[in-house]
C-alpha cells in the first residue's frame, strides 16, 4: 500500500481522512502534536478500520527530514494548523509563524525527500468578501482575517513549489465541515472552547447553555449567515479522490478545487436541523457581528465532479 504523510492526522478532518484513505487501501502515516485533539482520535481510527496506525508526535515546523528517510512516502496531505478566524483576528502573528512556517518546512523537507506529490487544506475564505456567489475557483482573492490570509500564502506558496520544484499539487478549499463518522468515535471534541458550529452547538445542549449567534443582520433570507455545511465523511472522501487525481497528473501542476456541496444553510436552518435531527431544543440569542466573518460562503462544485468525479452523498446534518 502506498504511504501518505497525513499532517495534523489526529485532528477532525484528518482523522476522518485517515479512516477513507485506509479503507481505499492507502497507508497513512500521522505526525500530529495534540495541540487542538485528542489521541483517543488515533484509537478510535485504529478501531473504525482494524489497522494499526504510524504516529509521530511532532510539529510539522520542528526537522521532520527522519520521517521521510524512514517512511517511504507517495504523497503529502497538509492539515495541520490553527484554524479559528476570531482567534487569528485577536493573534495574529501567532497564526503567521504557525500556519505559514508549517508549509515553508514541509515544503523543504518533501523536496530533500523527492516527495512531489502535496494536497493542501485551503479554505474558502480566500475568496474574500467581494465575490458573486458561487465561489469559483478563478475568482479573485482576497481575505477578511489573518487565518485566511496564512491559507492564501499558502496556496502561493505550493505553486511557486509546482513551478520551480516540480511539486504537483491540489490546493483544496473547504467550506464548513460538520458532523462525524457514523461509528461515534471520532467526534468533534477540540481541546478547548470550540470554535467551530457544530461541537458549539452539542455543548450548549449538553450543558444547558445558551448559543450566541454572531450577527443577525446580514443580508441573507433570515439575517443569520449562510454557508456551505459538508458532511465530513464526504469532505474525506474527496481528498481520496484528489490523492487518486494526483497519481494521475504531470509534476509542475498545481490545481484549485472546491470541496463544498453547493448548497447554502443558515445558522437559524442548522439549528433547526440538528434540533430536529436530535430531537431537541436549542436555546440561542444574538450577539454582535464577528470580526472576519461575511454574509455567505458557498461553492461552485463542478470543477470537483470534472476532475475528481467527486461530489457530496450524504445531508450535513
Amino acid at each position: 500500500m502506498k504511504k501518505i504523510l497525513v499532517t495534523g492526522g489526529a485532528g477532525f478532518i484528518g482523522s476522518h481522512t485517515c479512516v477513507e484513505l485506509i479503507n481505499a487501501r492507502y497507508e497513512p502515516v500521522v505526525i500530529d502534536n495534540f495541540c487542538n485533539c485528542s489521541p483517543e482520535n488515533i484509537k478510535g481510527i485504529e478501531k473504525i478500520t482494524g489497522k494499526k496506525l504510524i504516529v509521530y508526535e511532532r510539529d510539522v515546523r520542528d526537522n521532520i527530514d527522519d520521517i521521510f528517510e524512514k517512511e517511504n512516502i507517495s504523497a503529502v496531505i497538509h492539515f495541520a494548523g490553527l484554524k479559528a478566524v476570531g482567534e487569528s483576528c485577536e493573534q495574529p502573528v501567532r497564526y503567521f509563524k504557525n500556519n505559514i512556517d508549517s508549509i515553508i518546512n514541509l515544503i523543504e523537507s518533501m523536496d530533500k525527500a523527492n516527495v512531489k506529490s502535496l494536497l493542501f487544506s485551503s479554505s474558502a475564505t480566500v475568496y474574500g468578501e467581494n465575490n458573486p456567489i458561487p465561489f469559483k475557483e478563478g475568482f479573485p482573492l482576497s481575505t477578511t482575517n489573518p487565518y485566511g490570509t496564512t491559507k492564501l500564502i499558502g496556496e502561493k506558496l505550493i505553486e511557486d513549489a509546482c513551478k520551480y520544484l516540480n511539486f504537483k499539487a491540489c490546493n483544496l478549499r473547504y467550506y464548513n465541515p460538520i458532523n462525524s463518522h457514523e461509528s461515534g468515535l471520532l467526534p468533534e471534541k477540540p481541546l478547548g472552547i470550540p470554535t467551530n458550529i457544530f461541537p458549539i452547538i452539542e455543548q450548549c445542549v449538553e450543558n444547558d447553555t445558551i448559543l450566541t449567534i454572531f450577527g443577525n443582520d446580514y443580508d441573507t433570507p433570515d439575517g443569520t449567515c449562510v454557508r456551505d455545511f459538508i458532511n465530513v465523511v464526504d469532505l474525506a472522501n474527496g481528498h481520496v479522490k484528489a490523492i487518486e487525481f494526483l497519481e494521475t497528473i504531470q509534476n509542475g501542476i498545481c490545481e484549485v478545487i472546491n470541496l463544498g456541496t453547493g448548497k447554502g444553510m443558515s445558522v437559524i436552518e442548522l439549528i433547526k436541523a440538528f434540533e430536529q435531527k436530535k430531537n431537541c431544543k436549542v436555546k440561542y440569542q444574538f450577539g454582535e457581528r464577528r470580526v472576519g466573518d461575511i454574509a455567505a460562503m458557498l461553492a461552485d462544485v463542478s470543477k470537483a465532479k470534472k476532475l475528481l468525479n467527486w461530489q457530496t452523498e450524504r445531508t450535513p446534518v
